[in-house]
């Protein structure tokens, strides 16, 4: 396993980047999954402003707040010089742990005094330099210029969710420290609490800025399953905890085809340093192939359905995917004498609601018809 980028590349190409030790593999494909989840719903939103379901809007130009930019400006200035080009003079010391740096007050007051000062001067000179803006000016917003707004949205209400359904998930735990909220924010995320909360977050950001919510769902549903099979890639190749049970039985015949990791695995050299006792079942090559292919098929079909319906069947997909794997991966049960998981609660939730969903939807679409 590769609990950071340098060790991937390192074991790979046999190329040594020490400044990528401060690059943690499963941060790295949460990040390539944002990044391709931008791009399917890019490619969406271009579609849909093409075939008239959503439109472009004018908006008046407004000059900026200078204070405000001088402010936002210091402020992101002062972080960079603080932090990173203090982690650049220091990289040895905090390369074994950059998280734990980057969440401490540890850093460079002399830096990143001087970076903020070099930021504000340079927002001066664009401001000073700026044509003025005349009396009903407008721009041009088109929908998929929106996206890198919908996508620190969804990031930052994702991982609140996320967060906050790990902890619930774990309620005893957090009862009896609730300090660990605070004490580890990078490790304990759920794939349903990211889900919920970055769905809540873009839906609110897209219908605030007029676009339709079920095109908006519509729009997400194929790209928050591949960014989740993308995802699981850096749940397996750093060994974050999220594989199966124990899988002591042999590999059946016809799957000699099949590498014996990929049937029992025991996650050596994993991100928490855990040796198991016995190899397991490694649920997040699983899902990364389910995901994919369910992608796939949702790409394939997301032009034939009445508006809200192709959500809907990504929730179906979405739901019996995970319900399925819950029963070869490690999760607590969530009530007293009985063998159920949170995430199975919420599978079956999101089966039952996309059937729901599909009925209603359609629904709608005929009597609008009639």
């Amino acid at each position: 396993m590769y609990p950071t980028l340098y060790d991937a590349i390192l074991d790979i190409f046999g190329i040594s980047i020490p400044a990528f030790k401060i690059v943690m593999m499963f941060g790295f494909w949460v990040a390539v999954a944002f990044l391709a989840a931008n791009w399917v719903m890019t490619l969406e939103l271009k579609r849909y402003e093409k075939e008239g379901k959503i439109s472009a809007r004018k908006l008046p130009k407004v000059a900026p707040n200078p204070v405000i930019e001088y402010i936002t400006n210091g402020i992101i200035g002062f972080i960079f010089g603080f932090k990173l080009v203090y982690l650049a003079f220091n990289f040895s010391k905090h390369a074994g742990n950059p998280q734990g740096f980057l969440l401490s007050g540890e850093g460079s007051w002399l830096f990143g005094i001087l970076l903020a000062l070099a930021f504000i001067a340079y927002k001066f000179y664009e401001l000073r330099n700026e044509k003025p803006i005349e009396d009903g000016e407008t721009y041009t917003v088109h929908p998929y210029m929106l996206m890198g707004n919908l996508t620190l949205v969804a990031a930052i209400s994702g991982f609140a969710g996320a967060k906050l359904f790990h902890h619930l998930e774990y309620f005893s735990q957090l009862v009896d420290d609730p300090m660990v909220l605070f004490r580890d924010p990078f490790s304990g995320l759920t794939y349903f609490g990211g889900l919920i909360g970055g769905g809540i977050g873009v839906l609110w950001y897209a219908s605030k800025n007029g676009i339709n919510w079920k095109s908006m769902l519509d729009v997400g549903g194929p790209a928050m399953m591949l960014g989740y099979g993308i995802g699981r890639m850096g749940c397996h190749m750093s060994g974050d905890g999220d594989w199966g049970v124990e899988n002591l039985a042999p590999k059946p015949g016809w799957l000699n085809w099949l590498p014996d990791w990929a049937w029992s695995y025991s996650y050596p050299n994993n991100v928490h340093g855990l040796i198991l006792e016995n190899p397991v079942w490694p649920t997040p090559l699983y899902e990364v192939i389910m995901a994919l292919i369910i992608f796939g098929i949702l790409w394939s079909i997301r032009k034939k359905f009445v508006p809200g319906v192709l959500f809907c069947i990504y929730f179906i997909f979405a739901g019996m995917e995970r319900f399925l794997i819950e029963k070869i991966r490690v999760n607590p049960d969530q009530f007293d004498g009985v063998a159920f998981t949170q995430a199975e609660l919420i599978s079956m939730t999101m089966i039952v609601a996309g059937i729901a969903g599909i009925i209603y939807f359609s629904k709608i679409a005929k009597n609008k018809s009639n």
